[in-house]
């Protein structure tokens, strides 16, 4: 039978136990034996059928108020659980932030882009201005301006990879196989004094091997101007090979072809593997050679509208990765292109 005195030890003893409950689990626990259906207040409330209606409603209020009590204790008991056990976890992993960071791996610029940059840097500091063209170019831009009509055979040096565009019978675009067009393009639309430098990427329809690629980066170099000598050109060359490839080397010229220069010459630097001596590396020559160079041909300088009797010039060009083979030692150009972290790391 219930009464007055039940409901006072029911809420002693519920409340004794929601002060002893320490976490979530307690918690839910304690709920479901006091306040479920099978819980102790919802027993002692069946137990008001055997009283009187006047105690009936008096127990029956009481038990009511106390299960409100007992949900309100409940709930601030939970947040104060919740609380606490915040606070245990922003103590017990608690972080200096003054602390440095963890460390986290780093990008390098890749071998060919740091080769690109320094080449760049050498050549500015001399006044040569960077100067950008298209990829996919015209014949006239590739090949005819630079003293190679359609049938003459130095087009067999480049193995051109033309776009599918004809025009009576011909086809005129290509993608670039050199950046020297872009040099007839300036001349086109400056005045001398010139000095410029074309760096980008060329292209090529040929196999792939330790020393071939079907897509290479080149720089090329131009100054025009009244005066310009051979003397001029050399002394820019051999400033730039000391700089790439330290102080001490030797720097040496020998005659070569190329259709838009004349005379025209190949730019070599003494073998720092064998000093000279002959291996490998400089084909037991005891050179390397680095770039093409030459004076401009009067008649490209007449065709972009320079008088060749006031105006001279010189032009070089290079291949960046072969600079970078040497620079670093690699055997094989195909590694800067094979996305090979293990070869990347190096740099």
């Amino acid at each position: 039978m219930a009464s007055d005195t039940d409901i006072q030890q029911l809420e002693a003893a519920a409340l004794k136990d929601l002060d002893a409950a320490s976490d979530i689990a307690a918690l839910e626990e304690w709920r479901v034996g006091y306040l479920g259906r099978k819980g102790r207040l919802t027993g002692l409330l069946r137990g008001l059928s055997s009283l009187s209606i006047e105690e009936r409603r008096t127990v029956g209020r009481a038990a009511n108020e106390l299960k409100e009590r007992l949900e309100e204790a409940h709930e601030a008991r939970r947040h104060a659980v919740e609380e606490a056990r915040v606070e245990q976890v922003i103590v017990g992993e608690r972080r200096d932030v003054t602390l440095p960071g963890p460390p986290l791996p780093r990008g390098r610029l890749h071998p060919i882009t740091q080769t690109m940059r320094d080449i760049v840097a050498s050549l500015s500091g001399m006044g040569f201005q960077v100067a950008e063209g298209p990829e996919i170019e015209w014949d006239r831009y590739n090949f005819e301006a630079l003293r190679i009509p359609q049938d003459h055979p130095a087009r067999d040096m480049w193995d051109t990879l033309w776009i599918d565009y004809e025009k009576d019978g011909r086809r005129p675009m290509l993608m670039r196989t050199h950046t020297s067009p872009n040099q007839i393009r300036v001349m086109e639309q400056r005045e001398p004094p010139i000095r410029i430098i074309v760096p980008g990427k060329c292209y090529r329809f040929e196999a792939t091997d330790a020393t071939h690629e079907w897509m290479l980066t080149q720089v090329e170099g131009l100054a025009v101007d009244e005066g310009i000598s051979l003397a001029d050109l050399k002394g820019t060359l051999a400033e730039f090979a000391r700089q790439m490839f330290g102080r001490d080397r030797k720097v040496g010229f020998r005659c070569d072809y190329f259709p838009f220069v004349e005379p025209g010459m190949e730019c070599r630097i003494d073998c720092f593997i064998c000093r000279g001596d002959g291996c490998r590396t400089c084909h037991h020559s005891g050179w390397i050679e680095i770039l093409g160079a030459g004076m401009v041909h009067p008649e490209i300088l007449a065709n972009a509208g320079y008088d060749p009797e006031r105006y001279t010039g010189f032009a070089f060009g290079m291949g960046v990765e072969r600079i970078a083979m040497l620079r670093y030692g690699v055997d094989d150009i195909r590694h800067f292109y094979s996305n090979d972290l293990r070869f990347l790391r190096q740099f």
